[in-house]
């Protein structure tokens, strides 16, 4: 049997995983609070915004280009296109996504989002989260998914003040599980009070547990968190883009929030 290693990176998170709680996960049922369907054939403004372009490199590139993010037949399409006129904007790419900062924040609940990926050389999706109203690391992030060129790998991953510090292997920050891209995948993270659960399709991947000793800097994830959906390209991480590629997307089902049910 042919071992690759990508799985054996796989196997390794999985025990990561598994050490990082010591326990089974208590899971929880769930009632839906809030979702978008992108059933309408435009974006519901009540819900969403578009991230602002800045420095860092997930919104470097992001663009209000109607070609860039667009609802149709039922689904969120996010893309990563060649600027093919600079005359406006000196972008060489231009980027889609969405943001419900200062729209839509949930704390302590699950997120569901079903996707399907496409890969590109640079093409950096991502599914996350971020401390309403608390400047980034205070108030925590919770990276749901994010997928890197044609991996058949994709990472879940928490950063705070504490992990920023290079405290990465007490709790392990992050892991890695298969991913296939030919399919739409559900991910998810439930948030409870004292752990973060990562699932996808429905399966548990990764735990990221509260610290019963830890400092307070290391779990602030109590607070309420809002949405990004972005399609990204380049960065130090994901490396340059093959223009050649281009364009790549990601098609968005729905995304759905829960609370636990009383």
């Amino acid at each position: 049997m042919k071992v690759t290693i990508c799985s054996l990176i796989c196997l390794l998170y999985s025990i990561l995983s598994l050490n990082a709680t010591g326990q089974n996960v208590s899971r929880k049922k769930w009632k839906l609070i809030w979702k978008d369907e992108f059933n309408k054939n435009i974006i519901d403004t009540s819900k969403w915004h578009h991230p602002k372009r800045s420095h860092p490199d997930w919104c470097q590139y992001q663009s209000t280009d109607p070609r860039c993010t667009y609802v149709k037949d039922g689904k969120l399409y996010l893309r990563g296109i060649v600027n093919d006129d600079k005359t406006k904007d000196p972008a060489p790419y231009l980027t889609g996504g969405l943001i419900s900062e200062g729209k839509f924040a949930f704390q302590h609940g699950k997120i569901e989002i079903r996707a399907k990926l496409e890969c590109a050389q640079g093409a950096w999706p991502a599914l996350w989260l971020v401390g309403e109203g608390m400047s980034w690391p205070d108030g925590g992030e919770i990276d749901i998914m994010e997928h890197l060129n044609h991996d058949t790998i994709f990472y879940q991953t928490v950063h705070s003040p504490y992990t920023l510090k290079g405290n990465t292997k007490n709790p392990p920050q992050g892991g890695i599980a298969p991913l296939d891209t030919s399919l739409y995948n559900i991910f998810s993270v439930e948030i409870y009070p004292e752990q973060i659960v990562f699932l996808i399709n429905d399966q548990v991947t990764f735990t990221y547990p509260k610290l019963a000793s830890g400092p307070k800097e290391q779990w602030p994830f109590d607070n309420k968190f809002y949405i990004i959906l972005s399609q990204q390209l380049e960065g130090n991480w994901v490396g340059k883009a093959n223009p050649s590629e281009l364009p790549v997307q990601m098609i968005i089902d729905y995304v759905r929030v829960y609370e636990p049910r009383k």
